[in-house]
């Protein structure tokens, strides 16, 4: 419903604005621009969409083998003490406990499409215990936070997206959105603590978030150290030496199992077509929406207003283009991913803005979206607190984002 609204918004927006500058400027290209754009966005969606096949079916087939290889069991294991802290109100045995973990880790592997049903059928194992059935309690709201936290070890989506537009390394941004993700995810766990007054000097607990926190802290100091051309460089060879040592332990872990590590890839690869064919309408929908909006010179207009309010505070204002990339982010998935593909597209993969709005755009998932799909699931129609901890987890990652990425590109 948020994105039926933002939609028809764009194009009525675009409209008026467009009467605007014929009535008061004569300025009789507006439109002729305006219907240009729809063809050139729909173009520009179509051939994204198609380029994208070939590498998210490579990621679903290799995302497939380390599932079956068991790397969310192991990952669920890792994080078992720690989810325990966090959901008091389950008893150690609560069938829900293990549907979080198992989606928490999805996640963490970008497994989307393994990670939402398992966290449906977690909502629902909660609510069977839920005493008040339209109100969420405080282990669904925590679940739901850290779902809307976005914590992702594998930004797969974003970097085919990169490639796609023609980034000279696609996986440059790969650490700078891992930080972010933390970020947020660090934001929204503490917020919720604080509201559920879960105790944060316990021992396990704090385990966890000195562990991380101290990983976080050691990466951005070492990097702060050294020159853009270092940081570019340590960045680009961590990242895919990272991302192929996770490649090889997914493998290993199948051949160990004795999976047939081919056939699982086959499997996983088909779905990852069909993936790449589902989403053609979606971004073809959302990027004619923003071609038509900026070409009426609505978006010009709002992130020239942003700007010169940085100006005058003396704030550098280079990250601005990638602002509608975050403000998308809360409200439309679909939505935050067309931004993000015509920030690119605008400015290119590889330019500073189009960098930001890629690290944005992994650092935190779409809070009114996973609010309304799973407190919709079951029912829940007084949410309390949960889109306040989202939003301040958004906050946090959006943030984090353009900090980090003046500290990796600027």
């Amino acid at each position: 419903m948020v994105l039926n609204y933002i939609w028809v918004g764009f194009f009525l927006s675009a409209f008026a604005i467009g009467i605007v500058r014929l009535v008061l400027f004569h300025d009789v290209e507006v439109f002729s621009n305006i219907i240009q754009a729809t063809f050139d966005y729909a173009k520009t969606g179509f051939e994204i969409s198609l380029g994208l096949t070939g590498v998210l079916t490579l990621w679903m087939g290799l995302m497939q083998i380390g599932e079956k290889g068991g790397v969310v069991r192991i990952f669920s294991k890792m994080v078992g003490p720690f989810f325990h802290r966090l959901f008091p109100e389950l008893h150690k045995d609560h069938p829900a406990i293990g549907s979080i973990m198992m989606n928490i880790s999805a996640n963490m592997l970008g497994l989307d499409n393994a990670a939402t049903p398992l966290g449906l059928k977690a909502m629902k194992e909660m609510q069977v215990t839920n005493s008040s059935k339209d109100t969420a309690s405080d282990g669904m709201i925590m679940f739901l936070v850290l779902n809307t936290s976005g914590l992702t070890l594998i930004p797969v989506t974003i970097m085919v997206y990169r490639f796609q537009m023609g980034a000279a390394d696609p996986s440059d941004i790969f650490i700078p959105i891992l930080l972010a993700t933390s970020f947020s995810t660090l934001a929204g766990f503490i917020s919720v603590s604080i509201y559920q007054r879960i105790n944060l000097l316990d021992r396990v607990i704090m385990s966890y978030l000195a562990g991380i926190s101290l990983l976080i802290g050691t990466v951005i100091f070492l990097l702060s150290q050294m020159s853009r051309e270092e940081i570019s460089t340590v960045s680009n060879v961590a990242a895919n030496l990272l991302l192929f040592s996770i490649i090889t332990l997914f493998i290993l872990l199948a051949l160990i199992k004795k999976v047939n590590v081919y056939e699982t890839f086959i499997s996983g690869a088909k779905d990852g077509f069909h993936v790449a064919v589902k989403i053609i309408p979606y971004l073809i929908a959302i990027l004619v929406a923003v071609g038509v909006f900026r070409a009426s010179g609505a978006m010009d207009m709002i992130i020239g207003f942003i700007e010169n309010i940085f100006i005058l505070l003396h704030i550098d204002s280079d990250f601005t283009g990638a602002l509608p990339t975050a403000f998308m982010k809360p409200l439309s998935g679909s939505g935050a991913r067309g931004m993000m593909v015509d920030a690119m597209n605008s400015y290119g993969a590889d330019s500073f803005v189009g960098r930001v709005a890629s690290i944005v755009q992994g650092a935190t998932d779409t809070t009114f979206y996973i609010l309304a799909v799973y407190f919709g699931s079951v029912g829940i129609k007084k949410t309390r607190y949960a889109v306040t901890c989202g939003l301040i987890a958004d906050f946090a990652g959006i943030t984090a984002s353009i900090l980090l990425a003046y500290l990796f590109f600027h």
